[in-house]
């Protein structure tokens, strides 16, 4: 079989859980495709966008992840993160207000911690932002895809 379990979890919800054919996550080094039977690994997941393909050959499913671990064992993937949005869950107003918050702390005279967590704070609204961004787009192109069926 091609495809592995996954289970996504937050502090407050499990996020998904089920069978997956290709999971791709923000790594601190760079994006990692994971896909059935990978190698068994711990990854370190940063803020970022994180897709999944639950179908093979289906659409690809977007979310706003924020820091946490991905566990690759045994043909299964545990991914444990702080916080993680589907795309429509974004408030789109509240992580510009938020960006808006953390960039005049950032602004602020600070310790070096504050200065790091407002740099984290920005990255995770400016993700939240670019996720919802993506599927607004996605959602005009569907509607515009379907509008010029009707015409034919």
């Amino acid at each position: 079989m091609d495809v592995f379990h996954l289970k996504v979890v937050t502090s407050s919800r499990i996020f998904h859980e089920g069978s997956c054919y290709c999971l791709i996550i923000p790594a601190l080094d760079g994006e990692q495709a994971i896909m059935a039977h990978h190698e068994d690994m711990i990854i370190a997941i940063k803020a970022g966008g994180m897709r999944m393909q639950t179908e093979k050959d289906g659409e690809w499913q977007y979310a706003a992840i924020g820091q946490g671990f991905c566990q690759v064992a045994n043909n299964r993937a545990i991914l444990l993160a702080d916080e993680i949005e589907r795309p429509e869950e974004v408030d789109a107003n509240r992580a510009k207000e938020s960006l808006e918050r953390a960039r005049e702390k950032l602004r602020q005279n600070q310790s070096i911690q504050e200065y790091h967590l407002a740099q984290a704070a920005i990255a995770r609204a400016l993700v939240r932002l670019k996720e919802n961004e993506r599927f607004i787009a996605s959602m005009d192109r569907r509607r515009n895809d379907s509008g010029n069926g009707m015409k034919r």
